[in-house]
């Protein structure tokens, strides 16, 4: 049954402070979430907190040092950053898709030299802003491959993607020199960083082997993996390493590769066996402009995170590793532009965010693996046009409304708490088909000492307009202390926490002024939706009413004196 109720829309006169009100009708659907405050599914896995990006060089420039402190300022010490290129030649000028670092190159009589100045800028940035590194070892340096010429690609949006494999792609000349750089270059770390901090690293092996990125055999890259690992662990024994990276689950690959680090022969030490501290593999969506709009593929993501879990859950010997998905996003180009991309700078991609890292942590509870992060693949493109289209964090030093659900998660700790919703899209749906139909209308809770926060959200695979969400959320088996807890509401939506539709209301200013630019960065910010109120519990329950918009997202955050 349908609920009308009546949107009250205020307009301020500013010559003659006339108040003025217009009456908007609007039509709503009942939603019961329900959330037990009592019923603890184990520790909330903070799986949000590993980023990433293809240009390691906007980390040490203007607004990707300030997007560095945003996610430094999630969670301190605990934020992991992932970056291609950290070993591509280069004087380290970005371009789409393209860094380097200059580390390594070799004198006139073929001898290795070595020059981590660069290097060095990029980790300084993560460690300064409170992210420590997720070391990608690659690519590989110009003197080092086996294929040198072409080397730097030129490409951009409106060339073929292959274009980017040039001679960084390939094997090495040499597996000895290859492990020599990394040996050193792991040494260096220890030395700059300390033992202590570099042992809260990740350590893994190139980029998407399984693909165009490794421009060799799989054999190959078995060796080239060997080699790292054991230059790594010469450096450091006690240092987290692991892999592979692959594009997508990786299939037979995924399995071969497993199979080597538990059966093989080592390539560098001849043992049996390589050590494998944590698995990871892709997980991307397919996003599609159908009919005049963006329509998601949360399916398509959902289905690869599905059958990585099933890979590895089929080998006893990793089963109970830490998986990192260490690159999940709604498709697999952050540089690419289209139609199809265009849920990126609005609350699509907010709202899709908050609903596919939910039911990752609900396909790891059904295959009983160890979830530990889901890697997003999106940073800040410097120089390039605000809100330009590609797959970003924050644009021009403004934050999209997707920062925000971070923001959100990061303040939901503890234990996960059972949740019921009678429009949540049911998980093998939503795995099977996505969201086309009705919409999910679903929340993560989770509880720790003296709070509990709960993270609603409305979504829909099509970018359409579609009735808002009249919730009723009832909170269950609260604690006596929760009786005058204070409740805050924060949201994101058309109209909070969005500095991209603030950005349009100003008529898209390619150079806003000092004025907007000021508008523009408080509206990117967390907002809250109302004043913090005080929440009335009997006999353990409490009720809250609100109305959550089409992809908007809802965070409560209840605290008490215990």
């Amino acid at each position: 049954m349908m609920i009308w109720f009546q949107r009250l829309a205020l307009a301020l006169s500013i010559g003659g402070n006339i108040l003025t009100a217009a009456v908007v009708e609007a039509e709503t659907f009942p939603v019961q979430i329900r959330v037990d405050a009592g019923d603890s599914l184990g520790p909330l896995p903070a799986i949000w907190r590993f980023f990433g990006a293809d240009e390691p060089n906007y980390a040490t420039m203007p607004h990707g040092k300030q997007l560095l402190a945003d996610l430094g300022e999630l969670a301190p010490q605990q934020v992991f950053f992932r970056a291609h290129n950290l070993l591509t030649s280069g004087d380290g000028t970005p371009a789409l898709k393209w860094g380097s670092t200059g580390v390594y190159s070799e004198d006139a009589a073929g001898r290795p030299q070595y020059d981590w100045t660069i290097l060095d800028g990029i980790f300084d940035a993560y460690l300064a802003a409170g992210v420590r590194p997720y070391v990608q070892i690659g690519f590989m340096p110009r003197d080092l491959s086996t294929r040198p010429e072409p080397y730097q690609h030129q490409w951009n949006p409106q060339l073929r993607y292959e274009e980017i494999f040039t001679g960084w792609a390939f094997p090495p000349k040499d597996y000895d020199k290859w492990a020599e750089l990394v040996h050193r270059w792991a040494l260096h770390c220890v030395e700059r960083y300390g033992r202590e901090e570099v042992e809260t690293w990740y350590w893994q092996t190139w980029n998407e082997s399984n693909a165009g990125y490794w421009q060799g055999t799989p054999e190959e890259f078995h060796k080239l993996h060997d080699y790292a690992v054991d230059a790594v662990r010469r450096a450091l024994p006690t240092a987290r390493v692991g892999g592979p990276d692959t594009a997508g689950a990786g299939g037979e690959f995924t399995h071969d590769f497993l199979d080597h680090c538990e059966y093989g022969v080592n390539y560098a030490t001849g043992e049996i066996g390589t050590p494998l501290d944590f698995v990871s593999f892709h997980a991307k969506g397919s996003p599609r402009f159908v009919d005049g709009r963006v329509q998601m593929g949360i399916a398509a993501q959902l289905q690869e995170v599905e059958r990585g879990f099933r890979i590895i859950a089929s080998h006893p010997a990793v089963r109970d590793k830490p998986i990192v998905i260490g690159e999940s996003d709604p498709e697999g180009c952050a540089a690419c532009q289209g139609p199809q991309l265009g849920y990126r700078n609005g609350t699509m991609y907010s709202s899709y965010t908050a609903a596919s890292f939910a039911r990752k942590l609900d396909l790891a509870r059904k295959y009983q693996v160890n979830l530990e992060g889901a890697l997003t693949w999106a940073f800040e493109f410097e120089n390039e046009p605000l809100f330009a289209g590609f797959r970003a964090l924050s644009t021009g030093g403004i934050n999209k409304p997707v920062l925000n659900v971070f923001r959100m998660f990061s303040r939901m700790s503890g234990e996960r708490v059972a949740v019921d919703s009678d429009h949540a899209a049911p998980l093998e749906q939503m795995v099977r088909h996505g969201v086309r139909r009705a919409p999910d209308v679903a929340a993560l809770a989770s509880r720790d000492a003296g709070r509990l926060c709960v993270m609603a959200w409305h979504y829909h695979d099509d970018d359409v307009p579609g009735d808002d969400a009249a919730v009723s959320l009832l909170l269950e088996d609260l604690p006596a202390a929760a009786d005058g807890a204070r409740v805050a509401h924060y949201r994101i939506d058309h109209d909070h926490s969005n500095a991209y539709t603030a950005w349009q209301a100003m008529g898209s200013p390619a150079e806003p002024t000092a004025q907007q630019y000021a508008t523009l960065q408080q509206a990117s910010e967390l907002a809250a939706l109302d004043a913090p109120q005080t929440l009335a519990v009997i006999d353990g329950q409490a009720t809250l009413q609100f109305t959550l918009p089409r992809q908007g997202v809802s965070l409560f955050v209840v605290e008490w004196d215990e």
